[in-house]
């Protein structure tokens, strides 16, 4: 029993830790430190590299929490009742409405090189690195989820996984291009999103003079 309750005391202080890392990142962004982490939490910087190891250790922590949190909310998108294109665009929302909700979280975690304090020179930190692996994650589990979902016929393990990277891809661009500039509003980029993946894109025709087959 001594031994679960340590384990749990254990687990319980490192979710407060990451709790005050994330309060630093919703007030500082990329340029969330260690030493501002620490001090949050009210503990001193060696401390903290005992719970994590170093700042890529504190940032696989952060996103991993948010990961999971993420693929929780879109699974529940896409089981909504509902015809197909709801149900795509229910996941872009989905996805969108995360990273404009917490945009100063989601810039920690995918441009922390924004700022020279908090990319790469800080224990060795670096953004590539890290960034990718939460992609391919997020990939590999929205593959599965479009696997148990989709009948795709023959090898369509493999297709659901192509799909999968590929739709994560294109909300990770188009979501980073969006929160930067704003061009429009959510709503509308969801809108557009659908059309693509829905097929619009071989439903319209041809511009006049455009070169032949360029638009399939």
């Amino acid at each position: 029993m001594a031994t679960t309750h340590h384990q749990r005391s254990g687990e319980e202080r490192r979710r407060e830790l990451l709790e005050a890392a994330e309060r630093v990142v919703l007030r500082d962004g990329p340029g969330a430190s260690m030493n501002a982490i620490a001090a949050e939490a009210g503990i001193t910087k060696p401390i903290l590299y005992r719970h994590f190891g170093d700042k890529g250790g504190l940032y696989r922590a952060l996103a991993k929490r948010h990961t999971d949190a993420l693929l929780r909310a879109l699974q529940i998108a896409v089981d909504t009742p509902g015809d197909r294109r709801r149900q795509v665009a229910g996941t872009l929302d989905t996805y969108l409405a995360a990273i404009e909700a917490r945009p100063q979280v989601y810039r920690f975690l995918m441009h922390p090189a924004d700022d020279g304090a908090a990319g790469g020179s800080e224990q060795g930190f670096d953004v590539g690195r890290h960034s990718a692996p939460l992609l391919r994650r997020l990939g590999e589990e929205l593959g599965k989820v479009v696997a148990d979902r989709v009948d795709l016929g023959p090898r369509g393990d493999l297709v659901a996984r192509v799909w999968g990277h590929g739709i994560v891809g294109m909300m990770h661009a188009a979501g980073d291009w969006w929160l930067g500039e704003r061009p429009c509003g959510r709503a509308e980029l969801v809108e557009t999103l659908t059309d693509l993946l829905c097929g619009r894109l071989f439903g319209v025709p041809d511009r006049p003079g455009a070169r032949p087959g360029a638009g399939g």
